[in-house]
């Protein structure tokens, strides 16, 4: 039963249902400095299993490229609720939503290129 709960809430996050209203850039509430911290706890943190350089290990890669069909929900949710079944934990006890929406908006946008060496 928590199986097709799970599988409709996703489809429910994926299809929009359950999407939070459009917000300006995530940018505009969050410092320099934590824009900065963020960056780093990223390469640090993410990078750990995502690749120093994101682009894969325990993790997938975290790139653009391979990101880009994903929705925002979708790893908006995969970032403050971790992956049930897998190593990746929820990161809502840690970040805000904010914190958490500006990090996948970098992602997406390859805007974290300079904490990778390419």
């Amino acid at each position: 039963m928590a199986s097709v709960k799970r599988l409709l809430l996703a489809f429910a996050v994926t299809s929009g249902f359950l999407a939070p209203p459009a917000l300006s850039s995530a940018a505009d509430t969050l410092s320099t400095q934590r824009q900065q911290e963020l960056k780093y706890m990223v390469q640090q943190d993410c990078g750990s299993c995502h690749g120093m350089t994101l682009k894969g290990g325990l993790g997938p890669s975290l790139l653009p490229e391979r990101i880009a069909v994903l929705p925002e929900q979708y790893l908006i949710e995969a970032v403050t609720h971790g992956r049930p079944g897998t190593p990746m934990p929820p990161w809502a006890p840690i970040l805000t939503t904010a914190e958490i929406r500006w990090i996948v908006e970098q992602l997406k946008s390859d805007q974290l290129a300079q904490t990778r060496a390419d």
